[in-house]
């Protein structure tokens, strides 16, 4: 529970500081990494990434981390049959999907924790009933091992509990990841004022790109 610890106290950090920037910091563990250039020794900071990945989504076509290549995304993790906080989170996100509509530079990618019973087909129904068409929105099966591998990556906490609601315990973070696979913000998808900013914060990282396109 450290890292989520540390986790949290970085958004906190995070929160106080953006309103005098405009540009999002990068989340995650890092590291000095010295080399030589033109003869000099520089130090540089090797930021955490997102590994690779390879999960099945709602129309049992196989997704990858190649699949947001040049995109910004957002990230979660939920269960169709979650009893408490994962309908909320899915109501914002729609919010973020109706937004960037259309918007190829935007995605999101939603990763079932329940795992023997989140089949494709079972997204795909949960998918239709949201009103999600198209790949801008991918929901995503895998095995245990590696769905919850990946959200150790994204450094949110979810486990089976069978005393917990629906049987799962986890944290309601969206994750805004970058087109290097950084993170740079988590937001309560919970909470509409949170999910506010992740859009403001969306905005500015697009701005990012596109004034370095310039």
């Amino acid at each position: 529970m450290y890292k989520y610890f540390i986790f949290v106290l970085s958004l906190m950090v995070m929160a106080c500081g953006q309103k005098e920037q405009q540009k999002l910091p990068i989340l995650g563990e890092r590291e000095p990494v010295t080399k030589e250039v033109n003869g000099e020794t520089v130090t540089d900071t090797l930021y955490q990434t997102i590994p690779t990945f390879s999960f099945i989504n709602q129309d049992s076509s196989v997704v990858t981390d190649k699949d947001f290549n040049n995109s910004i995304y957002v990230a979660d993790f939920f269960f169709t049959s979650c009893p408490s906080i994962c309908p909320v989170m899915s109501k914002n996100l729609l919010k973020v999907l109706n937004k960037y509509q259309g918007n190829d530079a935007v995605k999101i990618l939603s990763h079932s924790i329940d795992t023997k019973y989140d089949t494709p087909w079972v997204l795909k129904r949960y998918a239709d009933k949201l009103g999600v068409k198209g790949e801008q929105w991918q929901f995503v099966h895998g095995s245990q091992h590696d769905i919850y591998t990946m959200a150790d990556k994204y450094m949110v906490y979810a486990k089976e509990d069978a005393q917990a609601p629906g049987g799962f315990e986890h944290q309601g973070w969206l994750i805004l990841v970058d087109k290097e696979k950084r993170i740079r913000g988590a937001y309560d998808g919970t909470d509409d004022n949170q999910v506010a900013q992740l859009m403001q914060d969306m905005d500015i990282l697009l701005s990012e790109y596109n004034n370095h396109e310039k």
